[in-house]
């Protein structure tokens, strides 16, 4: 889900000042910890995020043990006919005699875009929407590992393969032609929702999801759901901590069996919940809001 992705932001290094005294106190740990800085490369809040993204292979372990999951429970959901992957505010119709269909969020669900996420590193630069753009015209990312294969057994059982996406409208061609590059199933430009589609008698609230999957769920009998933030399965409202929790509460049961969620450390809605979703705040402040959510015990 392309809600807003995070960048490279730089730390603040504190030099110690050198005293010319020749009583000078010894220096403080700090101090010389200080020092040792002198010189380095300031520090990536998202290298090791977007490193252990690209080259971890716990990283590619968890993609193929969440689809090979999900596969391994389709044709059972299939069969209960009273089976729904959608919370209650999002089911607009009645189930009975709707075709069955899988929806999938894109970005970082489906399409690897961690290459984008290594500019940004490697440049020092942050998120912008020209960039981002040019990189999905290059229609290069790649499929993540098991969404071919469980995309296409779902396919072959005949269940619909439908995307959701927030990337914008103006990339809805870049985006199919790469979801078809990358050896993904797509049955037609109606199998892919993006951020521009229309709902007629639904409004929608900034990139939330809800109303396209109210039009889905017209249509379909949703047996599962993939994304890799909470807005791809529910509407979030309140982006904080604790509005966060309160949306997924009622619907724990359902991760694994009708929810599945992937990993992904490099952005998303997770990230500004931390510094009050105020991306106008300096990086330096954004930072230090993000280090002072850590926990230490």
């Amino acid at each position: 889900m392309r809600i807003r992705l995070t960048a490279s932001v730089a730390a603040l290094v504190l030099l110690a000042g050198c005293s010319a005294q020749h009583t000078a106190k010894p220096a403080t740990s700090a101090q010389v910890a200080q020092a040792s800085d002198a010189g380095k490369p300031a520090a990536d809040d998202n290298l090791n995020a977007v490193a252990w993204t690209q080259t971890a292979i716990e990283h590619d372990l968890i993609y193929l043990q969440t689809y090979r999951d999900a596969q391994a429970r389709l044709l059972p959901a299939l069969k209960d006919k009273s089976w729904d992957a959608l919370t209650k505010e999002d089911r607009a119709a009645p189930v009975k005699g709707l075709k069955p269909a899988v929806v999938l969020d894109i970005d970082e669900t489906v399409l690897d875009n961690s290459p984008y996420q290594a500019r940004l590193v490697r440049s020092g630069g942050e998120f912008n929407e020209a960039d981002w753009a040019a990189w999905c015209k290059e229609q290069r990312a790649r499929a993540l590992p098991g969404v071919v294969e469980f995309t296409q057994f779902a396919a072959k059982h005949g269940i619909a393969v439908l995307y959701v996406s927030n990337r914008a409208k103006d990339l809805d061609e870049a985006t199919l032609g790469n979801l078809r590059k990358a050896g993904l199933l797509v049955s037609g430009p109606e199998a892919f929702l993006g951020l521009g589609t229309f709902v007629q008698d639904c409004e929608q609230v900034g990139t939330e999801k809800g109303c396209r999957r109210q039009q889905i769920s017209r249509k379909y009998r949703v047996l599962m759901q993939f994304g890799d933030q909470i807005g791809d399965f529910a509407t979030v409202l309140a982006n904080n901590a604790e509005g966060r929790g309160k949306v997924m509460a009622p619907y724990m049961a359902w991760i694994g069996t009708r929810w599945f969620v992937l990993p992904n450390p490099t952005y998303g809605s997770w990230e500004p919940a931390l510094f009050n979703n105020d991306w106008a705040a300096p990086r330096e402040e954004r930072h230090r809001l993000k280090v002072n959510a850590l926990r230490v015990d």
